[in-house]
């Protein structure tokens, strides 16, 4: 049974940073691609960063660009963004999810597993 558990969320003044992580088991984290995604409400799921098996290729819109980071430790099965200069448009909850192939992927479709969210909350 594939697992994704989310973790980092909180509520922090605008400008500030949060280091999300998401905790993947049950299959074999390192052949696999993964993403971070966010919805707020009354809003879609919106992309927010990708990251290949490797992590030698990430992508980001250009919402998040130069604020997040996303990066992989495959020893620890573990995910991570990092989110600096946060503004209050980026609150949401923030879902981690895992492809079933290798490549980046940019859209909720192209994800498979997921995990049940983390609030991020950014006061002005």
């Amino acid at each position: 049974q594939v697992q994704l558990v989310e973790s980092g969320g909180g509520l922090v003044q605008a400008g500030g940073s949060l280091r999300l992580s998401c905790a993947v088991s049950g299959r074999t984290f390192s052949r696999y691609a993964m993403g971070w995604f966010r919805q707020a409400p009354g809003k879609e799921r919106e992309f927010v960063a990708a990251i290949n098996w490797s992590g030698s290729n990430t992508y980001y819109p250009d919402s998040v660009k130069g604020r997040f980071t996303i990066s992989r430790d495959n020893a620890k099965n573990t995910v991570y963004l990092q989110m600096n200069s946060l503004k209050p448009e980026d609150t949401a909850v923030y879902y981690c999810a895992q492809r079933v192939n290798s490549g980046l992927g940019f859209g909720p479709t192209d994800y498979y597993y997921w995990g049940r969210g983390t609030q991020v909350t950014v006061s002005s």
